[in-house]
């Protein structure tokens, strides 16, 4: 019965293990389906869709699956022009990019009027669709979506990368808290202190989160095979969230040279940077990434850098330069073994209560 946990009953689900959202557009109706069938819970990364297509991602989700699913939301993403002279930002930007879009026979283009959807309409479309569950990064959810959510029975989850952050959450009166180590690929969900301060390991994070609140609590970062499930249930969490292994099977929306990059060797070598979005992320260390990086304090802020950078990804991928794309990984790359999620989730359902088992009975021994 390691399955019945509280989160797994809380979330309605038979395992509890849950998939890591992925906010630039690698999540897939594909991907939901097989994780939420196969017993755990699928959470599609809805950062960068506009409100107006949530509903209909929504509707082909509960097509493709009966079971519960997740979406998952940035508290913190404004969609406007940030409060800085236009003049000074598109120079930053003119600087920075203005040699990688010239080798690839472009133009920096010119500031958008929004960069990014608004969270407001995102959540009110998301409120509209009532999905069985909604996560959240970046800070504490308004008091507004929290009461929404309950009265919709939407149950609500959200993202701690330190203790005081999961105290913040806890007072919110959440359902559940992701605890995220900084093993975690992609970005770090950092909202009281910098990121750069928030970076607490798994072994450090997860047992001072469970002796700090009194909520269920699912360990995220670093997690991608049996030996890290039941890692995690002995640090005392009852579910985890595992982002990148999932991300490598066919059913994402990753990109193939993203894919491909996930079993390579260099996959192991990970780095921490502003440079792609303008926040604090973990990507496969690269040239252009190191580059950027270099630049230090006159990297634009989040959502700025983040839409000059999609934009120029985006021509890159099609011109198939990939020197120019930023692949998201955890640190524990090296350790991923399958490109189907169905055989992922059978692995894991599989082998974890057997090393459950072996650690009860050496400690029974002891």
């Amino acid at each position: 019965m390691w399955n019945a946990t509280a989160i797994s009953k809380r979330l309605g689900i038979e395992y509890p293990i849950i998939q890591g959202p992925f906010g630039g557009g690698g999540s897939s109706v594909d991907l939901v389906a097989a994780v939420s069938n196969a017993g755990g819970l699928d959470s599609f990364g809805l950062q960068t869709v506009e409100a107006n297509e949530i509903g209909t991602i929504i509707g082909r989700i509960r097509k493709a699956t009966e079971r519960p699913f997740s979406v998952n939301l940035w508290v913190s993403t404004p969609g406007s022009i940030p409060e800085v002279d236009d003049v000074v930002m598109a120079g930053k930007i003119q600087a920075m990019l203005a040699s990688h879009f010239e080798n690839l026979g472009l133009e920096v283009p010119p500031l958008p009027e929004r960069f990014a959807p608004d969270f407001g309409e995102q959540m009110e479309a998301t409120l509209e669709a009532r999905p069985p569950a909604v996560s959240f990064v970046y800070g504490v959810p308004p008091d507004w979506v929290l009461e929404q959510c309950r009265s919709r029975g939407i149950t609500i989850m959200g993202t701690a990368t330190t203790v005081q952050e999961a105290k913040a959450l806890e007072l919110a009166d959440v359902d559940c808290i992701i605890a995220s180590s900084s093993e975690a690929g992609g970005h770090r969900g950092s909202f009281i202190k910098s990121a750069e301060d928030s970076l607490s390991g798994a072994m450090s994070l997860i047992p001072q989160v469970v002796d700090n609140v009194r909520l269920p609590v699912v360990a995220a970062g670093g997690i991608v095979d049996a030996r890290g499930i039941a890692a995690a249930f002995a640090l005392g969490a009852q579910g985890v969230q595992i982002g990148t292994a999932f991300l490598a099977c066919d059913e994402s929306n990753a990109s193939d040279p993203h894919r491909k990059a996930l079993f390579s060797a260099h996959a192991e070598n990970t780095k921490l940077s502003r440079a792609i979005s303008g926040r604090l992320a973990r990507n496969i260390q690269s040239d252009f990434i190191d580059e950027i990086h270099l630049t230090g304090s006159s990297i634009p802020p989040y959502p700025v850098e983040a839409w000059f950078v999609k934009q120029l990804q985006a021509a890159a991928l099609k011109q198939k330069r990939y020197e120019y794309l930023s692949f998201s990984a955890g640190q524990t790359t090296s350790l991923i073994r399958h490109k189907k999620a169905s055989e992922l989730m059978d692995e894991l359902v599989r082998e974890t209560p057997r090393l459950l088992e072996r650690m009860f009975r050496g400690s029974a021994a002891v």
